[in-house]
């Protein structure tokens, strides 16, 4: 065996000659050429260019004393023998940002990089506090907030300046902040949330209803174009497609809804069914289907039923508790019948929000006939729904709007069967070498000038139109929850809300959660004045089944 080898090693334009010691092995050879050319051990990768070494990218563990040296030098008549190197040289420099300790930042500075802080509870606030916590983390609704100057003195001038003072207040400090200048401004916009018990404390209100309210607000005061541009500023025209406020622009769902009558569509019987002689030709009468739009500004998982209430469909997941708020039957008068019929309901979502809140139907009123006042009581559903941590609404629009997704969805999948197709080929080296360091700045200008071109060359019916405001490009109809509204208790009247909020970064390596696809990133659960870190897996647990914490509102942002 030769103890020393002479090698000529190619790294980018460079030729490194070296004599190498066999002995010392694969990690005496990468020392060594570290040494000379910086590149960190971890991230060589040598190949073989003489005949006779190895195979492939050299392992650390391949044993060099299995390489017949002598008859490798002797194939390369004599000369060195010839290796490839790759890898990129570690740069020296000193630290590009200044250490700075965290007892030496000031609190608002802290406050970003802490646990977000919680707020105090006042009363049988939690309602209040929960929903703020959770839209904390829509930086356009917050835009729109800190443009707003109100024109006038008045109630809801006065809640919305509030509330985007609160918000300031929780940025700038780790400890729990009091929400008393919210919780009065919203007695007097909503008189109903100043009601008291028996003996004189705050009665519990609806979380939802807090949310709806503030939304309503905001419809009425957020409206004008210095607000709008704050909360989406590239959104165009086409894109709000009537949208003249934040909320609507934000939150608001265009709701096509068709009403078919079931007589004249082949469901009635044969006897209802009107016949007229029209020159001697036999014709039945039509009564066309009636098309309107609405604007809603969050779905329903409906939990109990069908929209009419007669539905004996087991909603167990949350998409099958939307398609049966979706769809329905009513009684309507029919025009051609000259009588009331039966008509088949179906909404359908004809522009699609950035921000997308769900209602689980978890409260209802219930009829006490044989009661002494019959006036009723309210009730909790208390049964299981599950949901994702994405919820995918194609099936859920119109067919304009599946068309527009359809071409984006079409595009993605032809992306990555062309990239599995270039991995099976061996032309994706993504996994076997960075491609930091194959790749030299003219191939990344001539790969941004092929796609630039692809663009150009796009017709205008391949190219996604519009389907709302603030959507990322190419959107392909999914959203990913980043808060959740949970209601704990029996009793629909009492019990207690908590806010369970997705967190803007990740502490570490993000897993998987077990037997799922399911990304188990980092999350915050608030609980008034309690801030605690979670899971996304323990987000998913909210799915009811028992006196545990359950969703009550779910909120989605666009996924990119």
């Amino acid at each position: 065996m030769t103890d020393t080898v002479a090698l000529s090693v190619k790294w980018g334009k460079e030729t490194i000659d070296m004599n190498f010691v066999v002995a010392g092995g694969v990690k005496g050879l990468k020392t060594e050429l570290e040494e000379k050319t910086r590149v960190p051990a971890d991230r060589m990768k040598l190949m073989a260019k003489s005949k006779g070494l190895w195979k492939g990218v050299l392992k650390d563990d391949f044993d060099l004393s299995s390489v017949d040296f002598g008859s490798a030098v002797t194939k390369a008549k004599g000369g060195p023998l010839n290796l490839l190197l790759m890898g990129s040289a570690a740069e020296l420099s000193g630290p590009k940002t200044k250490t700075v300790f965290l007892e030496d930042l000031p609190p608002e500075e802290v406050a970003k990089v802490e646990e977000p802080s919680g707020l105090e509870n006042l009363g049988n606030t939690c309602y209040l506090n929960s929903v703020v916590q959770c839209l904390r983390t829509v930086p356009q609704l917050r835009q729109g907030l800190d443009s707003y100057q109100p024109a006038a003195a008045s109630a809801q001038a006065l809640f919305l300046t509030t509330l985007r003072d609160a918000y300031k207040q929780l940025d700038r400090t780790m400890k729990p902040v009091s929400p008393s200048g919210l919780v009065r401004s919203t007695k007097m916009a909503f008189p109903q949330f100043a009601q008291t018990g028996p003996n004189g404390a705050p009665m519990q209100q609806d979380a939802e209803e807090f949310f709806s309210g503030l939304l309503t607000i905001a419809a009425g005061e957020l409206k004008e174009d210095r607000q709008m541009k704050a909360a989406l500023p590239s959104a165009t025209s086409d894109q709000l497609d009537g949208a003249t406020n934040v909320s609507d622009a934000l939150f608001g769902l265009k709701m096509e809804e068709t009403l078919t009558c079931d007589e004249f569509d082949g469901k009635g019987d044969g006897d209802d069914k009107m016949q007229v002689e029209s020159e001697g030709v036999a014709s039945a009468l039509v009564e066309p289907p009636v098309v309107t739009y609405d604007l809603h500004r969050k779905l329903v998982c409906n939990i109990q039923g069908g929209v009419d209430g007669s539905s004996q469909t087991n909603v167990t997941h949350i998409a099958e508790g939307i398609n049966l708020s979706l769809n329905g039957s009513i009684e309507k008068r029919s025009e051609i019948l000259g009588r009331n019929a039966m008509w088949t309901r179906k909404q359908r979502i004809a522009r699609l929000p950035p921000i997308l809140a769900v209602q689980f139907g978890r409260f209802y009123w219930k009829p006490t006939p044989d009661s002494a006042d019959h006036a009723g009581v309210k009730c909790k559903v208390m049964k299981p729904v599950a949901f994702n941590s994405t919820l995918d609404v194609y099936d859920f629009c119109s067919e304009s709007v599946k068309k527009e997704l359809k071409k984006s969805r079409d595009k993605a999948l032809k992306e990555e069967e062309e990239r599995i197709e270039k991995k099976l080929k061996g032309e994706d080296m993504s996994e076997t070498m960075d491609t930091d360091e194959a790749k030299s700045a003219d191939d990344d200008e001539d790969a941004a000038l092929k796609a630039a071109l692809a663009m150009s060359m796009q017709t205008e019916d391949e190219e996604p139109a519009p389907v709302g405001p603030g959507l990322p490009p190419n959107f392909q109809g999914h959203y990913e929850l980043f808060g959740v509204v949970t209601h704990k208790g029996r009793d629909a009247d009492g019990g207690h809300y908590m806010a369970w909020v997705k967190a803007s970064n990740n502490s570490g390596k993000v897993d998987k959660i077990a037997d799922s696809e399911e990304d188990n990133e980092d999350w915050f659960v608030f609980d008034d004045d309690e801030v605690s870190p979670c899971k996304t897996e323990d987000v998913l647990k909210l799915k009811g089944g028992g006196d545990w914490h359950m969703s009550y509102l779910n909120f989605y942002r666009a996924k990119k």
